[in-house]
């Protein structure tokens, strides 16, 4: 177990976030800011919770013109939060659209 929590906290801080990115931010290229229509909110990992892990993890989901989650690519954040949050936020629905969108999503995770 000693090895393995080793390993946790290496492989962690290899991952650490990076703090360029803001949330919410339509500056760049095709994001919109479509309004989210149904919201699942990520459960937090066992893992995390053993480690006493919090966090901020930031993901662009790519939104088809009808609401649905297309993908969701990490920008930053615990590995082992980025998984939760892609787990839920693939169930999200936003509002109907003309066409195909990149949203920035950011998810605070705190061990309570």
């Amino acid at each position: 177990m000693p090895r393995m929590r080793c390993f946790l906290v290496l492989l962690l801080l290899s991952f650490a976030p990076r703090p360029a990115i803001q949330a919410q931010t339509p500056d760049a290229a095709n994001e919109s800011d479509r309004k989210i229509v149904k919201k699942i909110m990520p459960r937090y990992p066992e893992v995390a919770r053993r480690m006493n892990l919090s966090g901020t993890v930031r993901v662009v989901a790519i939104v088809t013109p009808d609401g649905k989650v297309k993908a969701v690519e990490p920008v930053g954040g615990s590995p082992v939060l980025i998984q939760a949050a892609k787990d839920a936020i693939t169930e999200w629905k936003f509002a109907p659209a003309s066409s195909e969108s990149k949203e920035s999503i950011e998810l605070h995770f705190n061990p309570q």
